[in-house]
């Protein structure tokens, strides 16, 4: 099916209205028309050379689709999480792949999500016009090396001076960091046994990368080239009054809106590799012919395996919509979001592993691109948040089974 049957299925909450808007398919078709502008070899050359995209995302910005979320006084749209994994989805699958969720996560996400909702008005004011047209980057720092998926205990603390407070710790893993000007920071300010509650404790802090005591250095890994993953070090940061995200000791709630959204947007891009890679595969597969004249395509075992991930991520697709719609009404969305995350992940490795067995040797090859959104993908069957982790998550609060772990 072509891109725009595809777009056909939006699903909005329990209404199950599965048209698009006018307004919809705009989106969808500006956002084809800037990722068919850069195309497949774009994306390889950036992933050999292991540079930002920065022409890319410039360009997204300016067409609006940076800021489709955030608020029109501020230069952005004022629009929902549903037409924003719409218009991801059609930039992955001309070209960027399972990178561009991450592009999304960076800023409409870690920075959009956290200045708007819960940043003050001089924050607002100050960082979302750069944000949205594209002149300031963003990136978050959660993960730590002892801490993992286990958000509650991280280590880094935040401890009071004067007005402000002084940062020590370190975050690993952290995507996006040498292209960032600021870093959404997750920090303890009271100890995890000085809290009632576990979840007590944690305060958001949005600071400068470039700043005295903090430092960076990169991680080598198989792929996300574009995007830099590294280890950063705090040793006495100072953060200013006005750098706090909420409120101190209360971060937890804001940080899981900013996850979720996450969730959102890397399955919208997880979405959009697999109809990529599929598409790539059948092409080939109908011109490919051996032993005879039938192509490669007439025989069965080219045609389920291919026609099973597109299955898998249909639904994948779906529930993503779900997730998204529920979100612009104000409702609970994070079993959804979580679960959409889950089957993008396992069904894009498989639509992309299928598709360079389809090209055989020629699927090796970087010229052929399926390689490239091969390893980029792997990346999300463990992150942002691991499968493991959320099928624990469904067994403890969809199916009413204790903790495990």
């Amino acid at each position: 099916n072509s891109a725009s049957d595809q777009l056909e299925r939006p699903c909005r909450g329990n209404a199950m209205d599965f048209s698009l808007t006018e307004e919809q398919r705009m989106i969808c078709d500006t956002a084809r028309k800037v990722g068919e502008k850069f195309g497949l070899d774009y994306w390889r050359e950036r992933d050999k050379a292991k540079e930002f995209p920065g022409d890319f995302w410039k360009q997204v910005c300016e067409v609006g689709i940076g800021g489709v979320t955030l608020p029109e006084e501020f230069g952005g749209s004022d629009l929902g999480m549903l037409d924003l994994a719409l218009a991801i989805e059609q930039l992955a699958r001309s070209g960027g792949g399972s990178t561009i969720g991450q592009l999304f996560m960076l800023n409409p996400i870690f920075g959009g999500v956290a200045i708007n909702q819960y940043g003050s008005e001089a924050m607002r004011a100050e960082l979302l016009p750069p944000l949205i047209s594209g002149d300031l980057m963003c990136c978050m720092g959660l993960t730590e090396p002892d801490a993992g998926t286990n958000s509650i205990e991280i280590k880094t603390f935040a401890r009071p001076d004067g007005d402000g407070w002084r940062l020590n710790g370190k975050k690993h893993w952290i995507t996006g960091t040498a292209s960032a000007h600021k870093i959404l920071v997750v920090a303890r300010t009271k100890k995890r046994d000085a809290v009632e509650r576990k979840t007590d404790g944690i305060t958001l802090f949005l600071i400068d990368v470039e700043r005295e005591g903090l430092s960076h250095t990169k991680i080598e890994k198989l792929g996300t080239n574009t995007l830099d993953s590294s280890a950063i070090f705090f040793d006495e940061v100072y953060i200013e009054p006005q750098e706090l995200i909420a409120e101190v000791d209360r971060g937890w709630k804001p940080l899981l809106d900013v996850l979720n959204t996450e969730r959102i947007v890397t399955t919208a891009g997880l979405v959009g590799t697999a109809d990529l890679a599929i598409e790539l595969a059948v092409n080939y597969a109908n011109d490919r012919k051996v032993f005879g004249e039938r192509s490669i395509s007439s025989y069965q075992a080219i045609q389920f395996p291919l026609a099973q991930a597109y299955a898998e991520i249909q639904c994948a697709r779906m529930m993503n919509y779900k997730a998204a719609s529920l979100c612009d009404a104000g409702e609970a969305y994070g079993a959804e979001s979580n679960l959409a995350k889950l089957i993008a992940s396992q069904a894009c490795d498989k639509a992309t592993i299928q598709a360079m067995q389809t090209l055989g040797g020629m699927g090796y090859a970087s010229e052929f691109h399926l390689e490239r959104l091969w390893r980029d993908q792997r990346l999300f069957r463990f992150a942002p948040v691991s499968e493991e982790m959320i099928l624990n998550f469904v067994a403890q609060h969809n199916l009413g089974m204790p903790r495990s772990y």
